[in-house]
């Protein structure tokens, strides 16, 4: 059985984990977009247009999701004093 001192150890790792390939992620795709464009409308065949908005809803939906499954937990255990 986990410990909440382990659980709390766990979610802030995960937490440093998803921030850092958060801010990776974006880093990339902000300086190398066009590499990046072209190889994703070739995999995907879709036009380079589209893909702004799809790298926009993937960078959108994996902050709420980091946020709200690993940050918001760590800090809430954290206030608790774990």
């Amino acid at each position: 059985m986990i410990t909440l001192s382990q659980l709390t150890e766990l979610l802030g790792w995960a937490s440093i984990i998803n921030i850092a390939y958060l801010l990776l992620v974006t880093i990339v795709i902000t300086f190398a977009r066009e590499p990046i464009s072209a190889l994703h409308s070739n995999m995907f065949k879709l036009e380079e247009k589209e893909l702004g908005a799809k790298y926009y809803d993937f960078l959108s939906n994996y902050k709420i999701a980091t946020l709200v499954l690993t940050v918001v937990p760590y800090l809430a255990l954290k206030a608790m004093g774990q």
